[in-house]
Formats: C-alpha cells, structure tokens, sequence
C-alpha cells in the first residue's frame, strides 16, 4: 500500500467529516501526502492544510471539478492547484450557481414518487447551500427510513431514467482543464472506470483531454477493479499521462475504501506526485492497514 490518497472529500461538498476529521482519519491509517478535492469547490483545503501540517504531514490543494463531455457527466481533478487563481475562483463559482436549481428540479421529481420535502431534507445534511449534490439527498433517503444504503438510493432514484434524476450541463471539459493549468496545477481525469465508455469513447476522451492540457489518470481508485488498475496503468503508460491515485472518500461506511492509503501504483506507471511542484517521493505506511 502507498501511504497517500490525492482523492478524497469533506463537508466542504458533499463528505461526512469535516476536513480536520478527513486529515486526521487519514494520519491515523498511516497517510504522509493527501490532495483534498471537493467537488467544485477549494473551501475546505486551508483548513486541511493546517490539520495536515499539525500533523507534520503533506496535503496538496486540490478540487474535483464537474465537466459535461459528448453529454455524458465526468469528473477532473486538478492536483497542486493556486486556490486563489482568478480563473479557476470564478470557473468553480459559475458551476455551484447551478447546483441549487438542478436540486430544486430533483426534490420535484422525487415529490412526484411520494417522497416529500427532499430539498430541505438533503440541505439538512449540505454545510454549504451552493454545494447540494445527489450524495445530500441520498443520506437525506437513507435516514428518513426510504433506502437501506447510499448505493440503492443512487439505483432507485437518482440515476439517467429514475424519478430524481435531472440532467445538467457542467462545464466544457476544455474549460475546465484550462482553469486547472491557468492555476499550476495537474489536470487529471477521475476514476476513468466509472463512466462506462467502450474503447473508441475513451480514446476520443483522452485525446480531448490532452489536447486540452490534460496530464494524468487516476488509475488506482476504489470505483476500479484490479483488471481495470492495470486496464488504465496500461492506457497511460501508452499515452504518456501520469498516473494518479485516491479512495474518492466520502464517508465512513460509504464506498469500498477508507481514506488515507491506496494501492500501490503498477511499476509501469510515472507516479503525477514526481511532477507536483515540489515533487514527492513516497515513503512506507506506518500504520497496517
């Protein structure tokens, strides 16, 4: 196991724990360098960043940002980012302008299936209004008794033909590179294994990508199975991208993987840690997993 995790989420967007309580879940597994990546937002990496370095550990800023690409939904994350960059400040703002409408739309399709006040209910569980996300009303259906788990929610209700689901158009995923490379930062495609494209699809992504700026792909995630670490291992060594890697954490109990470690990265990989601005060499967890 390699003792970092640069995917990972807190209260700022759509985690249980706040980023202290992620950082600190994180130290105790054995963790020595982290990237927090909020969805669409950078609010919660000042105060990880003090956690981490109370700690006497690394974290790099990071943020997860939303992309709309041949109208299918995905995910970038930009790793070693200037939080305070003019480009990617607005960028992030102009997509959480979204979130609450697209929120109102969802709670309506849900009202229309029995299941009232979703809206209140999912904000309930959102630290920040403009962050609401179907992760929020998810937690919302499984307290209120409607759902056993998160999983079922998103497959009953909120996926492409389910009452919750709304459709919603994110940023250009030329955009959103640019945003990521105006800051410093790496730009890097998340959990390439969850978007379910055949292999013309994903070459035209990762052409995109690159040609865009793009320079990474998470190619150790827990949406991954082991065939398809080495599936993306593979991709990027073939593409010369960098290789990344993150437990996408959300919450205890939520997922397959705990923050803080992550498989270590097949030896044909060029780790995208070794092209941070101060690069980074990996050391041995401390801690068993």
């Amino acid at each position: 196991m390699a003792a970092l995790d640069l995917h990972f989420h807190s209260t700022a967007s759509d985690g249980a724990l706040s980023p202290t309580e992620v950082v600190a879940r994180a130290v105790a597994r054995g963790s020595q360098l982290l990237a927090l990546t909020d969805h669409d937002c950078t609010a919660g990496v000042a105060e990880a960043r003090t956690a981490a370095a109370a700690a006497g550990i690394r974290l790099i800023s990071g943020v997860e940002v939303s992309v709309t690409w041949e109208n299918r939904a995905l995910h970038i994350v930009g790793l070693d980012v200037d939080i305070d960059h003019p480009a990617l400040v607005a960028g992030l703002q102009s997509i959480r302008d979204g979130r609450v409408g697209r929120a109102h739309q969802m709670a309506a399709g849900l009202a229309k299936v029995g299941i009232a006040d979703a809206f209140e209910g999912a904000m309930a569980f959102c630290a920040n209004p403009d962050q609401i996300s179907r992760t929020h009303f998810g937690r919302f259906l499984v307290e209120s008794g409607q759902v056993k788990n998160i999983a079922t929610v998103f497959r009953k209700y909120l996926v492409k033909g389910k009452p919750g689901y709304v459709p919603h158009a994110w940023v250009d995923l030329a955009e959103a590179v640019g945003w990521i490379r105006a800051a410093g930062g790496v730009a890097v495609i998340a959990h390439p294994g969850r978007y379910e494209l055949g292999r013309t699809l994903l070459e035209r992504l990762v052409d995109d990508f690159m040609a865009a700026g793009g320079q990474a792909v998470e190619v150790v995630s827990a949406s991954h199975s082991l065939d398809e670490t080495h599936k993306f291992a593979l991709l990027a060594a073939r593409k010369n991208l960098w290789a990344s890697a993150g437990s996408d954490f959300h919450a205890p109990g939520e997922g397959g993987r705990d923050v803080g470690l992550t498989t270590d990265l097949p030896p044909i990989c060029v780790p995208v840690w070794s092209h941070f601005s101060v690069p980074y060499a990996v050391p041995t967890p401390q801690v068993a997993v």
